[in-house]
């Protein structure tokens, strides 16, 4: 079992945007790295989940400072990265299901059907297992790791085609960038957030991916600014929020793709059980959204230029 690292990279005020942008990647390529073997088999779910987050994190980090490196310079890299994720989304689905859906319930839902059930989601995530492992042996996930490391230790985005604007970018100092990124991102959520309908499962799932991406952004930028502890942590309650919310409601299409060539009725009757009772847990979580969403559209803003003074 790989050790859990700090999602937090080392940076530190005095660094211009180039360093930053540097540094953040060497983290997240190393967490990528030293997960990797785990994630080749589920006895330790953690694997594929932390190797997907590591993935999504890199990907952030590209997309967190094209005003100072564009997309024709990284996007070759962010291809390759979504294209490993997506290798890893069944897999990390069925670990899921499994661990937080299936197992918990067992005890709640004393009805036959409960074994196949959980046998069949076992032979499924065994065989979505396969193409993780067929990916991180890959040729080319390989020749990713290398190429990408060598393009990161050289910054070769100094050595590509910029804009004299955007040279000035990369010198820039950190913290003024940072400031204008966070700024921007906390604004779409809280726009995001405001008008979401709490009964569509589609809008809360887009607040969750508009938090994310905040997150991830504050988290590289955390070294930068007093206090931004205390910021992650008002966020971390709504997110785990949502992310169970959206674990809950992509349930009966998971259930779906399982049971379409299965003709086991006490498997069928326990996957409704199962439905209804998840259905109820969604209704029992959004009672709490409220209160979760206040505390973080009323928490104090660490990066504000009123913070800094």
């Amino acid at each position: 079992m790989a050790g859990k690292q700090s999602k937090i990279p080392p940076g530190d005020p005095s660094q211009n945007v180039s360093e930053a942008f540097a540094t953040i990647l060497e983290h997240n390529l190393r967490a990528l790295l030293a997960w990797e073997k785990a994630a080749k088999s589920w006895k330790d779910i953690e694997g594929v989940h932390q190797v997907r987050v590591a993935l999504r994190r890199l990907r952030s980090a590209l997309t967190v400072f094209r005003p100072a490196i564009p997309r024709h310079i990284t996007d070759s890299w962010a291809q390759q990265m979504r294209q490993f994720a997506s290798c890893l989304g069944p897999a990390r689905d069925l670990d899921v299901f499994i661990s937080e859906g299936l197992a918990p319930l067992t005890e709640h839902l004393p009805l036959p059907g409960a074994k196949p059930l959980m046998a069949l989601a076992e032979r499924h995530r065994a065989a979505a297992y396969h193409p993780v492992r067929t990916m991180l042996e890959s040729r080319k996930y390989r020749r990713f790791k290398k190429d990408f490391g060598a393009w990161l230790r050289a910054q070769g985005w100094r050595s590509a085609e910029l804009t004299e604007r955007e040279r000035e970018r990369l010198d820039s100092r950190a913290v003024t960038f940072a400031r204008e990124i966070l700024n921007q991102r906390l604004r779409k959520v809280l726009k995001t957030g405001r008008h979401a309908d709490q009964d569509s499962a589609d809008e809360m799932h887009q607040l969750r991916i508009e938090c994310k991406k905040l997150r991830y952004a504050v988290e590289f930028f955390v070294p930068l600014f007093e206090g931004m502890e205390d910021f992650v942590a008002h966020m971390k309650k709504l997110q785990d929020l949502l992310g169970i919310m959206h674990d809950v409601a992509v349930t009966p299409a998971l259930i779906d793709r399982l049971l379409e060539a299965e003709d086991d009725p006490h498997a069928y009757r326990y996957a409704g059980a199962l439905i209804g009772w998840r259905a109820r847990e969604y209704y029992d979580l959004k009672s709490s959204f409220q209160s979760r969403w206040v505390e973080l559209a009323e928490a104090p803003v660490p990066w504000s230029e009123s913070a800094a003074a």
